[in-house]
């Protein structure tokens, strides 16, 4: 009898359970949301820590730059590399580093570990970001949700895990553990699902020479990459502004310690900047960025007069131009560009394109914060507002002359939106995959 059953045991080998490619896809749009929201959470946080730990507004900011910085890196580097190892091992790694991130920020009791927490957290959201918007698209390839879902999901991260997060901090207990907890949580769940998710990608060989980043200017496409540039520097440190010292600039205009009103001001910009990006998708590129240019000039001169006014709520309108114009510059700036290039060389024009965006979001909120450290926060957003204002004004200028000189992107044609949000940050960096069309 004994002989039997082993024998029926070893006839039977375990099988792990395995989501159907519904639930599959499901489960991809939440870690992507997840990787954004751990992202956007510890910025409502940043002053209970500066408190906590005592350092300064340059302190705020390069705990925002190094999760910048190391996100690019990790783009660069890894950015296609699940479409040679598989999807699940790279969504597995990046939930494991937003995992560890979570366990230092609850650890922290100085700043150091706070860097290092931010610097897991651009890792995670660096592997996750491409991993899972590739996943999806396996997972659904034909489906006219899928490219929805897969803006939506780190979209809606950054805005609730904004939100979110400032919520727990100013009403529930423990406000710099709490939201780590449940996040932690959420990773773990996260693990658990791709553990049992079918493998949505195919294996190849290959992966060393993936890691090579690919960065070119195509003669053709070099005319709208310098008109872009003003407008992508421009854009981008407004949103890192907003990012890193929006929540302390909302309570000092607001004279408020609620730390409810960072979340609202970081999830008006991000959402109105995605928003904005999805309705315009579809139209004249260059018209795009135009309006998008000016509706930045528009939302950088109301912060001025907010904060040169101390007006509270002009802020907060303000953010919601801004946001208006974030998603439409990026989007008309993206689409005109990288239209121009042959479709073999977009590859590398894109990767140049998040180059700039993610420079220009951490280096600017860096010279900010040592700013704000030596002036105070009230006068170095005055000089940074006025600095934005001036950069989309120059791209205004430049677009326009192209416009004139029949330079400029007229039709809409072979024009294809940006992978992921008209947010920051952005999605990885699209490489094509190895006998697919680059795009």
């Amino acid at each position: 009898m004994s002989v039997r059953l082993s024998t029926e045991v070893r006839r039977k080998p375990f099988r792990r359970p395995t989501l159907s490619t519904g639930v599959a896809f499901w489960a991809a749009a939440m870690i992507a949301f997840l990787g954004f929201a751990a992202n956007t959470a510890a910025s409502p946080l940043y002053r209970i820590y500066q408190a906590e730990f005592g350092f300064s507004a340059t302190t705020v900011t390069l705990l925002f730059a190094v999760y910048i910085v190391v996100l690019l890196l990790t783009l660069l580097v890894l950015g296609s590399v699940s479409d040679y190892v598989g999807r699940r091992r790279v969504m597995l790694a990046g939930l494991a580093s937003g995992a560890v991130a979570c366990g230092l920020f609850l650890l922290a009791h100085g700043v150091g570990l706070l860097f290092c927490a931010r610097a897991l957290q651009g890792v995670a959201v660096g592997l996750i970001a491409g991993a899972a918007s590739a996943a999806l698209l396996d997972l659904r390839p034909n489906s006219g949700a899928t490219p929805v879902v897969s803006s939506a999901a780190p979209t809606g991260g950054q805005a609730l895990g904004a939100i979110g997060a400032s919520v727990l901090a100013q009403y529930a207990v423990a406000p710099t553990h709490l939201v780590w907890w449940l996040l932690l949580a959420a990773f773990i769940t996260g693990a658990v699902a791709v553990l049992a998710m079918p493998e949505p990608g195919k294996l190849r060989p290959g992966v060393v020479s993936s890691l090579r980043p690919q960065v070119s200017l195509p003669r053709g496409a070099r005319g709208a990459f310098a008109t872009a540039v003003p407008a992508l520097i421009g854009m981008w440190a407004l949103a890192g502004l907003y990012l890193s010292l929006g929540p302390s600039l909302a309570v000092q205009l607001l004279h408020s310690e609620n730390l409810l009103w960072g979340g609202i001001l970081i999830c008006l910009l991000t959402g109105l900047g995605a928003t904005a990006s999805a309705v315009l998708a579809d139209k004249n590129p260059s018209g795009v960025m135009l309006s998008g240019c000016l509706a930045l000039v528009v939302g950088a001169l109301v912060t001025f007069a907010a904060i040169e006014t101390s007006t509270a709520a002009v802020l907060f309108v303000g953010a919601a131009v801004a946001g208006l114009g974030l998603g439409s510059a990026f989007m008309g700036a993206y689409r005109s560009t990288v239209a121009l290039a042959p479709p073999d060389d977009r590859a590398g024009l894109i990767t140049a394109i998040y180059i700039v965006g993610y420079l220009s979001t951490g280096i600017p909120a860096v010279i900010g914060g040592i700013a704000a450290s030596d002036y105070g926060l009230h006068e170095t957003a005055l000089v940074y507002s006025v600095a934005v204002a001036v950069l989309a004004a120059s791209a205004v200028a430049l677009l326009a002359h192209r416009m004139a000189t029949g330079r400029a992107m007229r039709g809409t044609h072979d024009a294809d939106a940006p992978p992921g949000p008209g947010t920051v940050p952005p999605c990885a960096p699209i490489r094509a995959r190895p006998g697919e069309a680059k795009a």
